[in-house]
């Protein structure tokens, strides 16, 4: 599937929406629209895919995502069920506001969410409970709740862009369709051996018309994409999981534990039992 164009329609009493979702595990295909989009993830964990970033997410995640940005949720080995808060906004909710001089950071910050925007967990959990005020206020309360909570992130210094500067945002129909039909395919063989040869069977392509596609949309090999991948769902497993390094290291794919540990280094700059040592030491 090609990411979807959405568009999400506000109630008749508000100019934004916002939507609580509680679900088994996200559903919802790679896709974009020409809104601002604000997630903060109550429970669940996974990948999310946000351009040409993929980055495991758990509870906490807080992420801005600027207008026609593609991206997606994917819940992966996960035993919780998803919760979660999405708000919506089209560019003219502000827009009378937007060059006034008190809006000055905010509209610094929306402007640098088209490459889309993640937060620290310390600035995510003492903005939870206005999310969840979100939720329940009256409309006018509603607006100064979500102005708060951009003026709050707009303030704060632990922010990191997830889209490269080198990533193909302007993807034809047929280039989006591919992209979603890997992220899928990633996330449905992880446990199987990664095959470039089945996948790009998959997408009616020859191997070398595959590698080349993928290149240019990314701006890097899909062998890489495929052990970045791992690397993300393995730190995830040293994160919440008993399980000892080896089997983390087979259980995500790497057959070979020496090729596990090089890769594991190269992506987190440390050994994965540093890694987790180190997750320990600040929980």
């Amino acid at each position: 599937m090609k990411p979807e164009f959405r568009t999400g329609l506000p109630s008749l009493d508000s100019s934004f929406q916002v939507k609580r979702i509680e679900c088994p595990e996200f559903d919802v295909a790679w896709h974009y629209h020409p809104h601002f989009e604000l997630t903060f993830m109550l429970q669940s964990t996974g990948i999310r895919y946000v351009g040409d970033s993929m980055v495991p997410f758990d509870r906490g995640d807080l992420v801005l995502v600027g207008t026609n940005l593609p991206h997606c949720w994917k819940t992966v080995e996960s035993n919780k069920d998803v919760r979660c808060i999405v708000v919506h906004w089209e560019e003219s909710l502000l827009s009378n506001w937007y060059n006034k001089p008190e809006f000055a950071e905010i509209r610094d910050l929306l402007n640098r969410s088209e490459r889309g925007i993640s937060f620290d967990l310390e600035t995510a959990l003492e903005l939870e409970p206005y999310f969840l005020r979100l939720t329940m206020e009256y409309p006018f309360e509603r607006l100064l709740t979500l102005l708060f909570i951009l003026n709050r992130l707009a303030k704060s210094p632990k922010q990191q862009y997830l889209a490269g500067l080198g990533f193909n945002g302007t993807l034809s129909d047929k280039a989006s369709d591919r992209v979603s039909m890997i992220n899928n395919y990633l996330k449905d063989n992880i446990h199987n051996d990664i095959s470039l040869t089945a996948i790009a069977a998959q997408l009616a392509m020859s191997k070398e018309a595959f590698c080349r596609f993928f290149k240019k949309t990314f701006g890097k090999p899909f062998t890489a994409h495929v052990n970045e991948f791992k690397i993300n769902l393995a730190s995830k497993m040293l994160i919440q999981t008993d399980l000892s390094v080896s089997e983390i290291g087979y259980r995500t794919g790497f057959n070979n534990l020496t090729f596990f540990h090089r890769q594991f280094n190269k992506y987190m700059q440390m050994s994965p039992k540093k890694f987790r040592q180190q997750y320990q030491e600040l929980s």
